[in-house]
């Protein structure tokens, strides 16, 4: 719209509706090719002189103004490409671009494309609850409006006589004379609008548009970001639950492949072929104890180890109804893989107390893990009959096949196995932390 009684530009002169400002200095043209040397040679000296004169003297005003405008901007790059915090990042912005433009009032206005409106996402100088209720037309007859859907940055140094927009009702309340708004793209789309205001006389200039493009630029920028990283986190997340979902049909089916066998092992015809039977079953539950972990767990891929082992001595126990399986064991988060490992070596050990311990009473197994700085000890104990006479050395080293599993275990675990045998038997296993 143009003002009333104005002619009309043409063409080729017709300035940019967008920008009420005229330029703050004049352009000079080059020296006359005409010029004698000797003109050239004084005008070149006189220069030099100059330049010595200007190096020495103070910064100008609007030299100075520019100058910090360039700090601020320069100061903020750093943390827009550091800082996680959106909501934080697009307040501080704000609050430096009101700074940069010596004014009282600034807003960040998000886009909010079902209503065609912009929110007032952030801001300073604003009365109280104005910051995330407040809203601005997104048409193209509002200053921020315009900016929003013609991508062109808006000066207005006069709202009260102005004729190309209406001034939204929220800086009429505010008592604003003059705005200037960039646009902030994100993703190759408008997000927003970022606009300084002032009740203030004063003009803004052509030159402001720099200072404030380059805060929406590195605003979009910190837009894009974190809206990648939401993805990836949401990502994530999703893929936590896949593994949570498919250890808990794991330890279901393994669940009921221990049932299967545990049913087969009452019916074997010979005590060998129920004990192998019992001895599969354990095998299988040790495993399904830690997928119903994994399931259970917050943490992708790892075991709360005490946890896993209590729970585990609780399972065994049902094989036993004449002696009690003990377990005391300190916390710690573990690989899952380096947790099922474990967890076998302690059912072969667990089991094997409970057939051979105690062969004529009641009895106490214990589990005990003990977490070090550098390693874990783990121990399984009785105080039964005790091992035979030169188990674990010569000849009968390691022959039956659950000893032949813990010996194999440890190495898995790059583990030491000790064996005492001093009022009961006591199987030690060092492991380090690390694999």
């Amino acid at each position: 719209m143009r003002e009333k009684g104005r002619r009309e530009d043409s063409p080729a002169t017709k300035p940019d509706p967008a920008i009420d400002a005229t330029a703050s200095h004049i352009e000079r043209g080059p020296t006359e090719r005409g010029a004698t040397e000797h003109g050239a040679d004084k005008t070149a000296g006189d220069a030099s002189t100059m330049a010595d004169s200007l190096a020495d003297a103070a910064p100008t005003p609007l030299v100075q103004y520019r100058l910090t405008q360039q700090a601020i901007l320069s100061d903020f790059g750093l943390e827009a490409l550091q800082s996680r915090d959106l909501d934080g990042l697009l307040q501080k912005s704000c609050a430096l671009c009101a700074q940069g433009m010596q004014a009282r009032l600034a807003k960040a206005l998000r886009y909010e494309a079902e209503a065609d409106v912009l929110v007032v996402a952030a801001g300073v100088g604003w009365n109280p609850g104005t910051v995330g209720v407040a809203r601005v037309g997104a048409d193209l007859a509002s200053p921020a409006g315009f900016a929003l859907k013609t991508g062109k940055p808006v000066i207005s140094n006069h709202l009260e006589n102005e004729e190309r927009f209406r001034t939204p009702a929220l800086m009429v309340e505010h008592g604003v004379k003059r705005a200037i708004n960039v646009l902030i793209m994100a993703n190759d789309l408008p997000w927003g609008v970022l606009e300084v205001d002032s009740p203030d006389e004063g003009r803004f200039e052509v030159a402001d548009i720099a200072f404030m493009q380059g805060f929406a630029n590195l605003l979009g920028v910190a837009i894009e970001r974190h809206r990648a990283e939401e993805k990836l986190v949401a990502a994530i997340e999703h893929q936590k639950l896949l593994v949570r979902e498919t250890s808990h049909r794991v330890k279901n089916s393994l669940t009921m492949v221990y049932s299967l066998l545990h049913l087969q092992a009452r019916s074997a015809a010979s005590d060998e072929v129920t004990n192998a039977l019992d001895e599969a079953a354990a095998r299988v539950v040790t495993i399904a104890e830690a997928h119903d972990q994994l399931w259970r767990t917050s943490t992708s891929g790892s075991i709360e180890l005490s946890t896993y082992l209590c729970d585990l001595c609780r399972r065994l126990q049902a094989q036993s109804a004449r002696v009690d399986a003990v377990c005391e064991a300190e916390q710690l988060i573990i690989d899952a893989d380096r947790a099922i490992t474990i967890g076998l070596l302690v059912t072969e050990l667990v089991t094997n107390a409970f057939k051979y311990a105690y062969p004529g009473g009641d009895g106490v197994v214990r589990v005990a893990l003990m977490v070090g700085t550098a390693e874990l000890v783990l121990s399984v104990s009785d105080q039964g009959v005790g091992l035979p006479e030169g188990f674990g050395t010569g000849a009968r080293a390691g022959t039956s096949l659950g000893m032949k599993m813990v010996r194999s275990l440890t190495q898995q675990l790059n583990g030491q196995l000790q064996v005492e045998n001093d009022g009961g038997a006591c199987f030690t296993v060092r492991i380090p932390r690390r694999a």
